[in-house]
């Protein structure tokens, strides 16, 4: 199949990101040939070669540790496809000060753990209720209380029972190592059967302003998240009946002691969302007697936890994959590729690409006898239009990493394409189009890769390109990359079914190259 590159490009939206691009930018086709003509990809038109395309099994484990975790997913998705996901999160809990003095007679009152599901922020999105007779309980003082609404980031049935999904909290009843230390997320950590604390949401987070009729002071407020209440009784005898004793000594004894919580949903099916972990908050609220000559009050105290960062964080994925179409993919073909892509973050399957010898045999020629050099080259990848025709949002962004790199000791990395640059994610290395309509596309820049092998002579016989569901993370001046080897993929809640090397398809993987004019 040829296109002309010179045929006009009407660009409907494109919103631009560090590395890749989302458009809806579609190509008009110019002759649609059945073969690959030498002579038209010599005269500096789009050329489609062949590509063996397979699935990478990662056996549904991925690293899950304190170490990846900007974000952790929750929550439980099911379709016929891929089965069941289920994530889960353990975190360790530490004091903020040891051995502490909670004084005399102190009771607590409530225990609130305050979790934050990413979100949209957008003006648009946001829903403001406003209660202007609220009267705040503490001293039963007259406010006014103003909730902003927001829906949270999620994938999934969305609105199944209206969006209601239980998120509850029990302790962990096994040591979760230290936070340098290595974890899976196919690793269960074992936990009481207790549960200290729930709560219903419906796909949103809240935040809370109340203020002071009297003088428009703040009374409490809270960013957006969901608060939930545990059990008082659990932490007065696991922390405020231990005041003194060595279990709240010191941070060795303290992690034994209390040894972490495991935040799940209770429901099988809905949605799966993301949590920040370094944004959490679990916060005890207790009163003591506090004397004042002859009189003795008991005002209220907070003790805040440490669940964030120095601690322990794991996330768990459970894999059910019963009667799902994935279990037809088999022993992936590393010689013809795979018809279907059955493509999934945190630690389901990536994609394998490599190049065809008889194809690099084709363009070799091209190059040795009539000087044709690679202008431009590009893996275009199609979700499946049948087995991936749902409501399910398409990935906006996807990696690739090449494995066989020169001149890197690890042997993979980034692409040539985007080594040879200043930053590896200035070059747009992807495109994402018409993700709004079935199918969706996607435009893999590999050009030097490409070059060095066609008119470089560089040998490839053990070199492939790995595309996962996942996006490069990126410092904290939000510019500079980590590394190739840092991405969401762990928390990546997308999933998706592409077409891979199937001759009776026509939305088959390929790789698009544009040569220089005779």
């Amino acid at each position: 199949m040829i296109y002309n590159i010179k045929k006009t490009i009407t660009v409907l939206t494109m919103v631009i990101f560090g590395g890749y691009i989302i458009s809806s930018c579609e190509p008009e086709p110019d002759s649609m040939g059945e073969q690959l003509f030498l002579d038209d990809a010599a005269n500096g038109n789009e050329t489609l070669f062949d590509l063996i395309a397979y699935n990478i099994i990662n056996n549904d484990s991925i690293q899950s540790d304190a170490s990846q975790l900007k974000y952790a997913a929750l929550g439980a998705f099911k379709e016929g496809q891929f089965g069941k996901q289920k994530a889960s999160y353990f975190t360790q809990v530490r004091l903020n000060t040891y051995d502490p003095d909670f004084g005399a007679n102190a009771i607590v009152d409530s225990v609130v753990l305050v979790v934050k599901p990413d979100y949209e922020a957008a003006s648009d999105s946001v829903k403001i209720t406003t209660k202007e007779d609220f009267i705040y309980p503490l001293d039963s003082i007259p406010a006014k209380k103003v909730v902003n609404t927001y829906p949270i980031k999620k994938f999934g049935k969305t609105k199944l029972n209206g969006g209601k999904m239980t998120i509850k909290v029990q302790e962990v009843t096994e040591f979760l190592n230290g936070y340098n230390d290595k974890a899976y997320s196919n690793k269960d950590y074992a936990v009481s059967s207790t549960i200290l604390g729930s709560k219903e949401i419906f796909g949103n987070v809240s935040s809370v302003a109340i203020n002071k009729d009297a003088d428009n002071s703040s009374l409490f407020s809270s960013e957006p998240g969901v608060r939930i209440k545990l059990n008082p009784v659990f932490f007065q005898n696991k922390i405020i009946d231990k005041k003194g004793q060595a279990e709240l000594k010191d941070v060795s004894n303290f992690i034994r002691h209390f040894r972490g919580l495991k935040i799940s949903v209770q429901e099988e099916d809905g949605y799966l969302m993301q949590i920040a972990p370094n944004d959490m908050q679990l916060i005890m609220y207790y009163k003591n007697d506090k004397v004042d000559g002859s009189t003795t009050t008991r005002p209220q105290s907070t003790f805040a936890f440490n669940i964030r960062g120095g601690n322990a964080h794991m996330s768990h994925i459970h894999f059910d994959r019963s009667d799902s179409q994935i279990n037809n993919v088999g022993t992936p073909n590393l010689e013809n590729g795979d018809a279907k892509l059955y493509t999934q973050g945190m630690g389901g399957n990536s994609i394998g690409i490599k190049f065809k010898p008889s194809e690099i045999d084709k363009l070799k020629k091209l190059y040795q006898d009539n000087k044709s050099a690679i202008i431009s080259a590009k893996i275009r990848l199609y979700t499946d239009p049948i087995a991936w025709n749902n409501g399910y949002s398409k990935p906006k962004i996807l990696t690739i990493v090449q494995h066989g790199v020169k001149n890197v000791l690890a042997k993979k990395g980034y692409t040539q394409d985007m080594i040879q640059l200043t930053s590896p994610l200035a070059l747009s290395y992807m495109t994402a189009y018409d993700l709004d309509k079935n199918p969706a596309y996607y435009d893999f820049v590999v050009t030097q890769s490409l070059k060095d092998i066609v008119e470089s002579g560089e040998g490839y016989d053990n070199k492939f390109f790995k595309i996962d569901l996942a996006e490069f993370l990126k410092g904290s001046d939000g510019v500079t990359p980590l590394g190739y080897q840092y991405t969401s993929r762990v928390y990546s809640t997308s999933r998706a079914v592409f077409v891979g090397s199937d001759p009776t398809n026509e939305k088959q993987i390929k790789l698009r190259v544009t040569l220089s004019s005779k």
